[in-house]
């Protein structure tokens, strides 16, 4: 069965405060649905990008910046694996994943599959 990676794609400097009691609530259920069906292989957010670092490799050269990335607007904020029979169905999860949130979030989900062998 194929593999598919959800990125999370988040605006950070446009984010409602975090996630609420709520959300944490629905995507908890959602998740716990998702590993009993057996499609859910691993999912986690991300710290923001003030915490973290990007590496250039470029000309041979490589050079290291330290976040937050003032000019990048879209950042991935975390992920999804999901083993399923076929792309439709993880692009079911994704979309169920998405409507669990509050109409203020403005979310972008990048549907992959990964690569096998």
């Amino acid at each position: 069965m194929p593999r598919y990676m959800s990125l999370i794609r988040i605006d950070e400097n446009n984010n409602p405060g975090g996630p609420s009691d709520e959300l944490m609530e629905r995507m908890g259920k959602l998740m716990e649905e998702m590993t009993k069906a057996g499609v859910l292989l691993d999912t986690s957010g991300l710290h923001p990008t003030s915490e973290g670092k990007r590496v250039l490799y470029s000309g041979g050269e490589l050079s290291v910046t330290d976040g937050p990335f003032t000019e990048t607007k879209e950042v991935i904020g975390g992920y999804a694996v999901f083993q399923t029979k076929d792309e439709a169905e993880a692009l079911e999860w994704t979309k169920r994943f998405l409507k669990i949130h509050e109409e203020q979030w403005t979310i972008t989900c990048e549907l992959r599959e990964i690569v096998e062998g």
